[in-house]
């Protein structure tokens, strides 16, 4: 009777703890069964909480602000559906071939995909989402500003008042290149090349001018803009603004020739990608007097070595890849990254897919 008793009391005790233990291990054993995705890199919040939120996956993610060595990212890639990458990660066959057949989708939280082998992608039947025009505005934003600070000689200007050049007052002392009156050209009109000059316009720009593949009605006739060849793009602007992606075709195409087809007053702008920059060339034509001034937010490599010729001179300005830095911008580049995501796993129309 006594072992009876003792074995009730175990019942009582264990079946509703044996229980309580099985609805802990379901949602466990259930995550199991979803497909797991690699995120190569701590991501705003907004991108993060639509990912965890989504009961869709099981994340494993390189939990640092800097980037994932190439080691870990070919370990952790082995067996995932889906990759979240940023544009420091090169996605290559060596990865693809890493992550294996249950790869199905990719997801870069850059609107420039350069740092992925589409060719690659597209032979495995891989999907690619990226995330253009959400960053439109801060690119633009950032653009201006940055030909503002060159072409006025604003970083000049700062260093001489705190390092005692700032004396009496002179006429022609700091006397940099205005806006008003003057010819903006556009290298590649897009939503950011056309975004900046509506910004440019109430500066008094008398003409605008642009150099593409082809000509983009769409886009020019709302400011108005004027397509020419880049020679002639070249030879008229005052101020040169590099808007379009990296391309094979776009590879070092601002150098020696395009230099010294520019005014040497002219300013020069990049906020793409610095492989469209031969920076040797750009030196030599600012330290010549080819052109007055460069005003860069993107280089070849990045981060550019300290020790590098172009942080050495005053008239070249150099921002570390900040142009759409604005908490608002990475949040919504984060989250439609995560979209992206989701969508190709599901088999769904993604928000932005580049096409394969």
């Amino acid at each position: 009777m006594r072992t009876l008793g003792r074995l009730r009391r175990l019942k009582t005790t264990l079946v509703p703890e044996f229980h309580s233990w099985c609805k802990l291990q379901a949602p466990n054993a259930a995550g199991k069964q979803l497909p797991r995705i690699y995120v190569t890199r701590r991501i705003p919040p907004d991108g993060m909480k639509i990912l965890s939120q989504s009961g869709l996956c099981n994340i494993e993610q390189w939990d640092s602000d800097e980037p994932v060595p190439r080691s870990e990212l070919l370990e952790k890639v082995a067996g995932i559906r889906g990759l979240y990458c940023l544009l420091t990660e090169k996605i290559d066959a060596e990865v693809l071939d890493a992550a294996g057949p249950s790869l199905q989708v990719v997801s870069t939280m850059s609107v420039g995909y350069d740092h992925v082998s589409l060719e690659e992608l597209k032979k495995r039947g891989i999907r690619l989402g990226y995330t253009p025009d959400v960053l439109t505005e801060a690119v633009a934003e950032l653009t201006v500003a940055l030909l503002l600070a060159t072409s006025r000689r604003l970083l000049e200007a700062v260093d001489e008042a705190k390092n005692g050049g700032w004396g009496t007052w002179k006429p022609l002392w700091m006397c940099g290149y205005g806006l008003t009156d003057s010819t903006v050209g556009i290298l590649g009109l897009g939503r950011i090349g056309a975004a900046v000059m509506a910004r440019l316009k109430p500066f008094g720009v008398k003409r605008f001018l642009y150099a593409d593949t082809g000509p983009r009605p769409d886009m020019a006739t709302k400011i108005p803009a004027e397509f020419v060849p880049l020679e002639e793009l070249a030879r008229h602007s005052d101020f040169i603004v590099v808007c379009c992606a990296l391309t094979p075709e776009t590879q070092g195409i601002c150098g020696n020739r395009l230099f010294s087809l520019m005014k040497d007053t002219a300013i020069f702008i990049n906020t793409s990608r610095g492989g469209v920059v031969n920076q040797e060339d750009l030196y030599q034509a600012l330290v010549n007097g080819q052109i007055a001034a460069a005003g860069l937010d993107v280089t070849e490599p990045e981060p550019l070595p300290t020790d590098h010729p172009l942080l050495k001179l005053k008239n070249c300005v150099i921002l570390p890849h900040i142009a759409s830095a604005t908490v608002a911008t990475r949040n919504a580049m984060a989250a439609l990254a995560a979209s992206n995501l989701l969508a190709g796993l599901q088999g769904k129309a993604m928000g932005k897919e580049v096409p394969l």
